[in-house]
């Protein structure tokens, strides 16, 4: 295999160098950092003739499609207020994607016909939230299911949907606690998951027309988390840490959810899924990150190809994002830490890899910087890993943005990052940590974050710095801190509770009163809001707690620079969080830097309003903290 790789490498090599050539990265502006890909989201149409991915057009990214092999890219969609996420394709003339309105996530389903050029949606109702639950690839040239709120904004039924009619049929109708669906490789919703709030329910049926039965619950603690049927729809690949504190991957049987074969386990880290093969209808590979992604290949058809590519792109991450319904035309992606990668086509029968595109030509991977998996210890010695870039060509003494993650109960991970490589450009080391709740740990590890916002986890992102600082690779006079989501939570409560270790802090859509965030969650989220008081903590059982953890109510206590950036349509966090803060500091006299983008939701992902909001967090950063 791979005997023509060395041509296609030498080819596109003699291409690039005959471009301009990229600009160094300490020139380069915010603009190339986040302006749109070139390409992404990359799909190959069941029988391989086409692709589909998204590509810039009018400050958007839109749909387009090329004959397999070549890059004669034609654009099918038109979008200029918001950027369409394509799902993937539907037979071989049929492209779905989603597309919500100004970032409020109420996304709806749209299918654009490749030969009559219509553009459908097929969701169409106001203010409902929809997901694809199956595309029923194997099942019907033109029906999907997918999940909908309509009916009843905290719960969603599943509908089958006529990509080319948008008639609906509602399959099932949600009882009023249902939370999750799988269903067998004949489209057949098999299993429904119920939750109170804490416990969640499984229940299985033997087929379409039979009756759900009750099979086991669980409390939230204990994660089964079912993927799909096997081959012969008998048995289920499932996650779970039921009677173990990493998650495994594992076999189960419907009928009793009880565990009958492990397939997968890591003694140190979660497994994060199962890929699966329709050709071969047997799994291909297991993954599980430790600081990066890894996977343990199983199938030897698979292993082949994926082995080959790896030898050829050595220190490269490499995936196969995407196949034709044979398996033997796949999108290649390649990547790493300091560059946004490429992407090429790969025919395994004429054994020949093509490059197809670079998501950023104008950026040169030899002037990023690395990105260095860390580990340290706590004060209660937990062990904490994360990521540490430093700018190119530093290794000490230089100023130092920490950069906790959202969620709270999500982890970073080894990858290109373009605020990373930004900051890194402009001087700055980054420190990027997996403060306990990160997911991918153990069960244990996410426990010990409960009730611990603005306690023990904000310890271990203090710990962090200092100990970044006492290695002194970082100036401890020089220190900002900036997140989003809970990381912006972490920005209030860092500028809050260590006063005197951060020059200054950027919030961008984080929390700032943990008892009006859980009073202003989505209605969708409702069902989990016990879950929530019990990780989070209860706004009456827990009220000092909360009071203590909340930066709203201890504002008297920042004195560093603070910059706020908020999406006036986020559902997950509303703007009265960033208002809050601000009026509290206001109030005091203090003035805040506060950005809100009013067709912008949690994040910003407009190019116009990215470019704004970064081009004012290099200032912000200049003025307060020095890079030099």
């Amino acid at each position: 295999m791979f005997k023509h790789l060395a041509l296609c490498l030498v080819t596109f090599a003699m291409v690039s160098c005959a471009s301009s050539g990229p600009k160094s990265a300490s020139k380069l502006t915010v603009k190339d950092f986040f302006k749109n890909p070139e390409i992404s989201t990359v799909k190959v149409s069941p029988d391989g003739k086409m692709i589909a991915a998204r590509r810039p057009y009018k400050k958007r990214m839109n749909i387009f499609v090329t004959p397999f092999g070549e890059k004669k890219w034609k654009r099918v969609t038109s979008f200029s207020d918001r950027s369409p996420n394509l799902i993937g394709w539907k037979g071989n003339d049929t492209l779905l994607f989603m597309k919500d309105a100004g970032g409020d996530e109420n996304f709806h389903i749209f299918s654009i016909n490749l030969t009559t050029k219509e553009v459908k949606d097929l969701t169409p109702a106001e203010g409902a939230k929809t997901a694809v639950v199956d595309m029923l690839i194997d099942v019907s040239k033109t029906d999907i299911l997918v999940s909908s709120n309509k009916r009843l904004k905290t719960v969603s039924d599943v509908y089958k949907v006529n990509v080319i009619s948008g008639e609906q049929t509602m399959v099932l109708e949600n009882p009023g606690n249902y939370t999750g669906w799988v269903t067998d490789h004949n489209g057949v919703v098999r299993i429904a998951i119920a939750t109170d709030g804490v416990n969640n329910t499984y229940f299985y049926r033997s087929g379409e027309n039979k009756k759900f039965s009750r099979k086991v619950t669980l409390n939230f603690k204990k994660n089964l988390s079912p993927m799909f049927f096997d081959a012969k729809n008998k048995y289920v690949y499932a996650l779970t840490n039921v009677g173990t504190d990493k998650l495994d991957v594992v076999k189960i049987n419907p009928k009793s959810f009880k565990r009958i074969k492990t397939i997968y386990k890591n003694k140190n880290y979660d497994a994060s899924g199962l890929i699966w093969s329709r050709k071969f209808q047997k799994p291909v590979a297991a993954e599980y990150i430790d600081w990066k992604y890894q996977r343990e290949i199983y199938l030897p058809y698979y292993k082949e190809i994926i082995t080959g590519l790896e030898r050829y792109f050595k220190n490269k991450e490499v995936y196969l994002v995407s196949s034709n319904k044979d398996e033997d035309l796949f999108i290649v992606y390649v990547g790493s830490d300091r560059t946004r990668g490429m992407y090429y086509t790969f025919d395994v029968k004429k054994d020949k890899l093509n490059f197809l595109a670079d998501p950023s030509p104008w950026l040169d991977e030899s002037q990023m910087a690395q990105v260095k998996p860390i580990r340290y210890k706590t004060r209660d010695g937990l062990t904490v890993e994360g990521y540490l870039t430093m700018p190119v060509g530093k290794g000490e003494n230089v100023p130092l943005v920490v950069n906790p993650h959202g969620g709270p109960w999500h982890r970073d991970v080894w990858g290109y990052n373009p605020e990373v490589q930004f900051l890194a450009s402009r001087g700055f080391a980054v420190l990027q940590m997996n403060f306990r709740g990160s997911t991918g740990y153990g069960r244990k590890f996410w426990q010990a974050s409960f009730k611990e916002w603005g306690k023990k986890m904000q310890n271990d992102i203090t710990d962090g710095v200092k100990w970044t600082i006492e290695k002194g690779m970082v100036d401890k006079d020089n220190v900002c801190i900036y997140g989003a989501s809970y990381g912006g939570y972490a920005t209030l409560a860092g500028l809050t509770f260590t006063p005197n270790l951060y020059k200054c802090g950027v919030d961008y859509v984080g929390v700032s009163n943990l008892f009006t965030f859980q009073e202003t969650i989505p209605d969708y989220w409702k069902p989990y809001k016990k879950m929530l008081h019990e990780m989070v903590g209860h706004p009456e059982k827990d009220k000092a707690l909360l009071e203590s953890a909340s930066p709203f109510f201890h504002a008297d206590k920042i004195s560093a620079a603070l910059f706020v950036a908020q999406g006036a349509n986020d559902p997950r966090v509303k703007k009265s969080e960033s208002d809050q803060i601000v009026q509290a500091l206001k109030a005091r006299g203090v003035e805040v830097e506060y950005m809100v983008k009013d067709n912008e939701g949690h994040g910003f992902h407009n190019e116009e309003n990215r470019f704004e909001f970064y081009e004012k967090m290099e200032d912000f950063l200049k003025e307060n903290i020095k890079s030099e």
